[in-house]
């Protein structure tokens, strides 16, 4: 098994990483997405988010989940795709499927101490800000990379194949 394999793991397995690193002291980070297409954006985001922690859990939707969310035609790359490119990133320690439309079960779960997303969103509209919060966690948000996102990298790629 490569070592990005290694950071592929299920709820029971991350939730016994996630007790390992409590009882080291670590302090876990949170944040999940789609990440189709994955592009500056979500690197700049992914790394600003590791840097408020020791760990970054990254929640990654299923294709199912996915389709739900952004419609038929997404996503482009299928779940094993993404998961395995997200885990080769150095800034994530561990990535875990899930299935629901939003990753509140997930975030109950983990109780990360830290929950983050995009600027994009309010602190109030975040899933799982509640939770966390009610814990002593904090929720944070990263500015994104203006001009990027996997719409407009789609876009873009459409737009060049029919000039």
């Amino acid at each position: 098994m490569l070592p990005s394999e290694e950071k592929i793991v299920a709820l029971p397995q991350l939730l016994t990483k996630v007790e390992e690193w409590r009882a080291q002291g670590q302090k876990i980070v949170f944040t999940n997405g789609c990440f189709d297409i994955v592009h500056v954006g979500h690197v700049d985001y992914l790394e600003r988010a590791r840097l408020l922690g020791d760990k970054l859990v990254v929640g990654l939707n299923t294709d199912q989940s996915v389709s739900r969310i952004k419609g038929p035609s997404r996503p482009l790359q299928d779940e094993m795709s993404r998961i395995r490119v997200m885990a080769s990133f150095w800034f994530t320690d561990a990535i875990v499927l899930f299935d629901q439309e939003t990753p509140r079960e997930l975030i109950q779960a983990i109780g990360p101490d830290v929950l983050v997303k995009g600027d994009d969103y309010a602190i109030e509209n975040i899933v799982g800000h509640d939770i966390v919060q009610a814990r002593g966690g904090a929720v944070e948000t990263i500015p994104l990379v203006k001009g990027y996102s996997t719409s407009q990298v789609v876009n873009k790629i459409l737009g060049d194949q029919h000039s």
